[in-house]
């Protein structure tokens, strides 16, 4: 699940390949709006990882359950992201994704944050799906 050490100032790789990651961060947002776990956890690898807020999940279960408590705490998110950067060589592929979050907690201030992901993805059976994913939280503010 390496992923190329291209560098990641623009877009590389395959169109069609692109194109089908970019369709991977339109259904990763997707799934949050719905709250769509299945959906949500069809987007990473078995073995994916996601490195967020100091914290390393691993594997399905792990990320899966994590997800489910974090959409639980709220009564609204709406996740919005846009590729900055997508490098693909083979089946291995890295990304930078610019994101932004409406987050209407059940308790606590309504906030809007903006992030950026850097993401390693990787291409098995035909289907791109994120290796892992480093989210760093870039501003947060009430709305």
């Amino acid at each position: 699940m390496d992923a190329p050490q291209l560098p990641l100032t623009g877009f590389s790789g395959p169109a069609e390949d692109r194109l089908a990651i970019r369709e991977l961060v339109d259904a990763y947002g997707d799934a949050v709006a719905r709250r769509d776990a299945d959906a949500w956890i069809r987007t990473w690898a078995p073995q994916g990882r996601w490195l967020i807020r100091g914290a390393v999940l691993a594997g399905h279960a792990e990320l899966r359950r994590t997800w489910l408590a974090a959409m639980a705490a709220h009564r609204f998110v709406s996740f919005q992201a846009q590729p900055g950067a997508i490098a693909v060589q083979g089946s291995a592929a890295r990304m930078r994704v610019h994101t932004t979050e409406w987050l209407v907690p059940l308790e606590g201030p309504a906030r809007l944050q903006h992030g950026c992901y850097e993401d390693q993805l990787v291409r098995e059976a035909g289907r791109w799906q994120f290796a892992e994913r480093s989210f760093t939280v870039l501003s947060t503010q009430p709305f």
